[in-house]
């Protein structure tokens, strides 16, 4: 009885996470915000493998995971993109930030009905994950144009609910969790940098963005090794 809590402790702290984030955001700390929702990834990454390694995958655990996503990677990028970029434009802005977490609960709910043995080889939209995270984790940049801002966050939107099949990476031998962990240490970098000298380094902006072309260029070739050889087989 004890074990099954285990798991269950890493989502309420993801919700936790997400909770704080709104919060800080109210307040005026973006930063921070943005970086609770990067740690609440980090706890989202760890519940289900907890769960499967102790033997305690439960209806209950995945029902809770799926409402604190909606918080975490939902509501609180959708409020602190609002703050940070889409306050200036009113009322239209706070409706643009209520895609956000709409279209990422209809997205969770269809996911929780799609059978294991489908979302085990390919998601069936972007996961409300990654949309929320990397939205969260373009908010520390704030020379970002609004207008690129906008386009992403209304594009991974509707990426959340499309019908568009990205291969899981839980048959794909790539450390699983690098990219989740990656992206919080630069945040945490990039933050403790901009504390002492004011500003970000301009090389980053071209840095950071070939980082994640060579890491998704990683993940399509051995995608496409690893079709050949079940053809070969």
């Amino acid at each position: 009885m004890y074990r099954a809590a285990i798991p269950n402790l890493f989502t309420l702290g993801n919700l936790y996470s997400g909770f704080l984030s709104i919060g800080y955001a109210s307040m005026g700390h973006y930063k921070s915000a943005a970086i609770l929702v990067l740690i609440g990834m980090m706890l989202d990454s760890l519940d289900g493998r907890i769960a499967r390694l102790l033997r305690v995958d439960s209806p209950l655990g995945k029902e809770l995971d799926s409402l604190a996503d909606v918080v975490t990677f939902g509501a609180a990028p959708a409020l602190l993109m609002y703050y940070t970029s889409f306050s200036k434009y009113g009322l239209i802005g706070l409706y643009i930030a209520a895609l956000f977490p709409l279209f990422g609960a209809y997205r969770l709910a269809r996911f929780n009905v799609t059978p294991t043995s489908a979302s085990l080889k390919y998601f069936t939209g972007v996961p409300i994950t990654a949309a929320g995270g990397i939205m969260a984790f373009l908010t520390l940049f704030p020379h970002i144009p609004h207008i690129v801002l906008i386009t992403l966050f209304v594009g991974f939107s509707f990426l959340m609910v499309s019908r568009i099949q990205i291969p899981s990476l839980k048959d794909v031998p790539l450390p699983k969790y690098s990219i989740i962990v990656t992206l919080f240490l630069i945040a945490v970098i990039l933050t403790m940098y901009q504390r002492k000298f004011g500003n970000i380094p301009e090389f980053l902006f071209i840095a950071i963005p070939l980082y994640v072309v060579y890491m998704l260029s990683q993940f399509l070739r051995q995608r496409h090794f690893d079709k050949k050889n079940e053809k070969n087989e």
